[in-house]
């Protein structure tokens, strides 16, 4: 226990060191000599079960010469295999030995005839490294190691190596640190993911608590599997292989549960079958655990068989499921499906050829591709969370949009509710006494001096423009079409154009209409050119000296698309919004009632108008109307 405990102060002090010296240590660490050992003898042995009391003779016949060979398959009457290691030449006084990937159960290790290592695990883990410090006196001598199993072979798969012993543990700890640090960050994310599940909408909770649960799980198998641990903290054996059948055991039907959340219970609910049979699986595998562990190991065999051999068979059975469903889901052209089904489809597939190679070695593989694989599927679905959030802001804009226009149309109907309601009750009753009062002011018009017809005919105009004002209010108020009839929209605007060219002269400007002579609509010429006069007079008004107002239109569908556009002064985003506003004007003398009749008009006639504006560059108005039947 000192010596561990010694190894342990070493490794952190080592572990500080890197930290602070970075790049130094790293070089100097990637510099270091190692010396190789590829060679060694092997003797079957009978004994099995309890550690042996000394080494065999180096003569006992029986010793088998061997170099770098991965696998050796126990003969029917062996128990366990001593291995004799002949160890290089050396003069340091902290010279160490890394064997790394030893399989077995029961290991021991003697330098000479003195045991100087041993490990007797009664718990599932056979993958032993061994770092050991050496004394001087090894120097060019035979090492033994003892193994044994109670599989069907004794293995001895990774590379053994001598060298200063604080190198050696550095490195030991640099090849195994990356599986502590990537399970510790995974299983830091699951636990946010937890906390932050409090305040999700209930609808999100299914998802993400398995999603949760599927990364704390594997952050779990990842630190549990690595041997770092069992080098390290030995007596703690049980407990990681008890975490590490249990994340096991939550990790398979969460996984399902959650690509069943995404995608639904799939063909014939063959994922939601699969996910319940794997949650009654997963507990009954668990009930195995906590009889197996009150028995004292009593039903090994049996919980080795369900925990290990038939629950490898389902998790093949699994991801061949769920990498044909993945790749049926890819067809369908979503985009974070896509992304989802390539990331569980690498880690799938890398699984899958693992678990393959398990079986076809008799239990005799260390999985290793399979981290990678979690990691590439939990960038897959970072990527996709980050497509999610960026979806999300452009659906919360476009509804903060839709909401905005939706309050402005409120806003507008309210008005114009008010204002239609006021100009029914007093139009008519307005209009009486200005015709009265105008037909008074002819009468003294006719008789007035020279001085005073100046101010009769201004009061004139400013009479008729009240009376217009008033016919604005009665046409808004009551936008009836009166009798409809099918337009031609090119002839029309011959008439638009002949009423309106020249002002657009006097300002400079020209109009250009560009109208093809198919399209029809239905309804009322009158107000049609009412309506069109407005807003191509807003435009020619806009222009500046040699300005332009552009007519054009064409058909899509049922829907006749007409477009007036200018290069005039424009408007700012605040003016262009609260255009069709009563009482709301740009001009000097505009009361705005010309384009609230406007609008009036066309949704009278079924369309609908959008205007769309740029200071500077000019403004246009896209106005659609149902098209006549054919």
């Amino acid at each position: 226990m000192k010596s561990r405990s010694n190894t342990l102060i070493l490794m952190i002090a080592i572990l500080i060191m890197t930290t602070l010296c970075g790049s130094f240590a790293s070089v100097r660490a990637e510099s270091a000599d190692f010396t190789p050992i590829t060679e060694w003898s092997i003797l079957w042995s009978d004994e099995g079960g309890q550690m042996p009391l000394g080494i065999p003779d180096a003569s006992e016949p029986g010793w088998t010469d061997r170099r770098e060979a991965p696998d050796h398959m126990k003969p029917s009457a062996s128990h366990s295999a001593w291995i004799r290691l002949q160890l290089p030449a050396f003069d340091s006084l902290s010279q160490g030995i890394l064997i790394r990937e030893t399989f077995g159960q029961r290991v021991a290790v003697y330098a000479g005839h003195e045991k100087i290592y041993e490990s007797s695990r009664s718990y599932n883990y056979e993958l032993n490294h061994i770092l050991l410090p050496l004394p001087k006196s090894m120097s060019d001598n035979n090492l033994y190691i003892w193994l044994d199993t109670n599989r069907d072979h004794v293995m001895l798969e990774g590379k053994i190596m001598t060298g200063e012993f604080y190198r050696l543990l550095q490195k030991f700890v640099k090849a195994n640190l990356a599986d502590i640090v990537l399970g510790s960050a995974f299983i830091f994310i699951a636990l946010v993911m937890l906390i932050c599940i409090l305040f999700l909408n209930k609808k999100y909770l299914s998802g993400v608590f398995s999603l949760s649960l599927i990364i704390l799980s594997v952050g779990i198998v990842v630190i549990t599997y690595s041997p770092f641990l069992y080098t390290i903290f030995d007596e703690y054996g049980h407990l990681y292989t008890h975490l590490y059948d249990i994340s096991l055991f939550v990790l398979l039907p969460s996984f399902s549960h959650f690509f069943e959340t995404v995608f639904g219970p799939g063909r014939n609910q063959i994922l939601t079958k699969l996910r319940k049979f794997q949650i009654v699986y997963s507990l009954f595998c668990v009930l195995l655990l906590v009889i197996n562990s009150v028995a004292d190991n009593r039903f090994f065999d049996m919980y080795y068989f369900f925990s290990v051999q038939v629950l490898g068979y389902l998790m093949i059975i699994q991801f061949v499921i769920l990498v044909g469903s993945s790749t049926m889901y890819a067809f369908k052209g979503n985009k974070d499906a896509l992304i989802f089904n390539i990331g569980f489809a690498f880690f799938a597939l890398l699984g899958l050829a693992e678990l393959l190679q398990f079986f076809m070695s008799r239990g005799a593989y260390s999985f290793v591709l399979w981290k990678w694989g979690v990691v590439s599927f939990i960038i897959a679905l970072i990527v996709m969370l980050g497509r999610q959030f960026a979806q999300n802001h452009e659906q919360i804009l476009k509804y903060s949009k839709e909401l905005e226009m939706f309050n402005n149309q409120l806003q507008r109907s309210e008005k114009v509710e008010m204002i239609s309601e006021l100009a029914a009750s007093v139009a008519h009753e307005v209009r009486n006494p200005l015709q009265v009062t105008r037909g008074f002011l002819q009468l003294l018009s006719g008789r007035s001096r020279t001085g005073e017809q100046e101010y009769l005919d201004l009061a004139l105009t400013e009479l008729d423009r009240a009376a217009g004002i008033i016919t604005d209010f009665l046409t808004f108020a009551k936008p009836e079409l009166g009798k409809d009839s099918l337009l031609q929209i090119a002839e029309e605007f011959k008439l638009i154009e002949g009423i309106l060219a020249p002002l657009a002269n006097l300002r400079g400007g020209r109009i250009s209409v560009d109208v093809p002579e198919d399209l029809v609509i239905r309804g009322n010429s009158s107000k049609f050119k009412q309506a069109f006069i407005n807003i191509i007079k807003n435009s020619i008004e806009a222009l500046d000296k040699e300005g332009r107002v552009h007519i054009c239109s064409y058909r899509d569908e049922n829907k006749v698309y007409i477009h007036v556009q200018d290069n005039g002064e424009g408007m700012e985003e605040e003016v262009l919004a609260r255009l069709g506003e009563p009482y709301f004007s740009n001009k000097t003398k505009g009361t705005g009632l010309g384009l609230m009749v406007t609008f009036r008009i066309i949704e009278a006639m079924g369309g609908s108008i959008h205007f769309s504006s740029k200071k500077g560059v000019g403004t246009a108005a896209l106005v659609m109307l149902p098209a006549a039947s054919d």
